[in-house]
């Protein structure tokens, strides 16, 4: 779960990172009272889970109220990449002296956590590590170990800070890392960790993002979701319990097992391609209990979908043998009655298959094709989508 900036910027706060004082506004008048009580310089900033605001306009500085109010009236309801504003943070402004760049984040190839810091912050960071590599340091953090002061030293000296800046940004990595192991973050970044011309070191800007498997040791990390903002389908999933995620195609797919899923995207992908490029819709692995009661949580799902034309049931019978998910299949179907109307290709195969696919070829449902195998499968129910 990736987090508004504002709620970074309290996360922040919460564990003494160093940080400007911010309230947010759904109003350009809350903006301008906002701007009010900080008094000053302010600066106003669209709430997106999007990087580029500033240079789509998402970001102002406003030296009145009046202006804040403005900045507000401007920057609400703007569409950047895609997500529409709907809440700005107005901040305190800064007299910066000079911007960096620290972020902290999982590395799944190395298993274990990887700092990216650069003494150069203020710039897209893919930008700096395609045109400067040298400039931006690398360091693993072994998470047995942490990230202690003396580490945090370690990467300040690898990313160039000068010997009298060490002291002053490494106390600040040390709060950050803070924040990402007691989040269960897998990521936290700064962009830009300024040092302001009273030689202040500031987080000016902060993205985080929540490792959701670890929800249950945070209970308060429900009230930072923006259900409001979330997908209804995927939502409706997340009630039911299924690893389900939307896509933009037109082929449902049920798989049980990640690997089969993701291996069923491709294939689908593929033989699509011979059908006018129809394309899969989403992931969903209702994995290795396939009941009638998944299976209908996830053909209700889907279905539920307007983009879907057909759906693709792929199934490896392993611990769940495949007569169980035929039966799970037929009982379904029975339960959304006529609720389910796209075709459904079904492949089976492992474990008690040839009982499966006779559950499936007595059960003679309208809406069922039976498909010996993975392509043929992916291939029938892209023709039927293109349809």
């Amino acid at each position: 779960m990736d987090l508004y900036e504002y709620q970074a910027r309290d996360l922040f706060e919460s564990y003494g990172v160093p940080v400007l004082a911010g309230i947010v506004a759904d109003t350009p008048a809350e903006a301008r009272a906002a701007a009010e009580k900080l008094g000053g310089v302010v600066v106003v900033k669209a709430q997106v889970k999007m990087g580029g605001r500033g240079k789509a306009g998402g970001v102002k500085v406003a030296k009145t109220p009046d202006e804040a109010e403005a900045a507000a009236e401007a920057i609400l309801g703007l569409d950047i990449k895609g997500h529409i504003v709907k809440r700005v943070m107005v901040a305190a402004g800064a007299r910066i002296a000079q911007e960096y760049y620290f972020s902290v984040l999982l590395d799944r190839a190395n298993r274990s956590y990887l700092s990216l810091t650069s003494f150069e912050g203020g710039m897209d960071i893919e930008q700096l590590a395609v045109e400067k590599p040298e400039a931006l340091a690398r360091v693993d953090v072994n998470p047995a170990d942490g990230l202690t002061l003396a580490k945090a030293k370690e990467i300040a000296i690898a990313a160039s800070f000068p010997a009298e800046l060490v002291d002053k940004v490494a106390p600040v990595f040390v709060k950050l890392y803070e924040v990402y192991t007691g989040e269960d973050a897998t990521l936290v970044e700064v962009n830009p960790l300024v040092l302001t011309e009273d030689g202040d070191v500031i987080a000016l800007d902060g993205k985080i993002s929540l490792d959701e498997n670890a929800a249950f040791r945070h209970p308060n990390h429900e009230a930072l979701e923006d259900k409001a903002a979330a997908d209804p389908l995927e939502a409706k999933a997340k009630a039911m319990d299924l690893n389900y995620v939307k896509l933009d195609g037109e082929v449902g797919i049920i798989g049980n097992g990640a690997g089969l899923v993701m291996s069923t995207l491709d294939v689908v992908a593929y033989a699509g391609e011979n059908h006018g490029g129809v394309k899969p819709a989403n992931f969903l692995d209702i994995g290795g209990g396939a009941s009638a009661e998944v299976m209908a949580a996830g053909l209700d799902v889907i279905l539920g979908d307007a983009q879907v034309k057909s759906v693709f049931v792929n199934v490896f019978g392993g611990i769940t043998a495949c007569d169980a998910v035929a039966n799970g299949i037929v009982k379904a179907l029975e339960m959304l009655g006529s609720a389910a109307t796209k075709p459904l290709v079904v492949r089976l195969d492992g474990n008690n298959v040839d009982e499966g696919r006779r559950i499936l070829t007595e059960a003679n449902h309208p809406l069922v094709t039976l498909a010996t195998g993975m392509d043929e499968g992916a291939d029938k129910a892209a023709e039927l989508a293109a349809r």
